[in-house]
């Protein structure tokens, strides 16, 4: 992943509460939402997981290059739709957050040790 030119990229991330009945249908039926999400600018992943231990939740990752893009995004009738979308799968709640990046470096270090520390970071 490249640095982002007009500003922090954006993280998405949270959970959707479904009837846990509607869950696979919720997401069978959202994968068109989901996919033109895709397609839009600046949109660098979405997705949606089911939760392998909670039949009702499903966990949301979005990837933004910039407050820009997802400003646009909650224009789009993609977002409007997936909205609608939820509401005839029994939606009962969700918790979803927006993170601003400001540094990206990878998790594992040159000898494949994991460090929670930003080392790639001067002080």
């Amino acid at each position: 992943m490249g640095p982002c030119t007009l500003g922090p990229m954006i993280v998405i991330a949270g959970s959707l509460e479904l009837d846990p009945d509607q869950r696979e249908a919720a997401l069978v039926a959202g994968k068109p939402f989901i996919d033109g999400a895709l397609t839009q600018r600046g949109c660098r992943h979405y997705t949606w997981t089911p939760d392998p231990f909670d039949k009702g939740r499903i966990w949301v990752y979005e990837l933004w290059d910039d407050e820009d893009a997802l400003a646009a995004h909650f224009q789009n009738h993609h977002y409007a739709d997936m909205g609608a979308n939820l509401g005839r799968h029994g939606i009962r709640g969700s918790q979803i957050s927006k993170f601003r990046v400001d540094h990206e470096e990878p998790v594992y270090d040159e000898t494949g040790s994991p460090r929670a520390d930003f080392f790639t970071v001067s002080d």
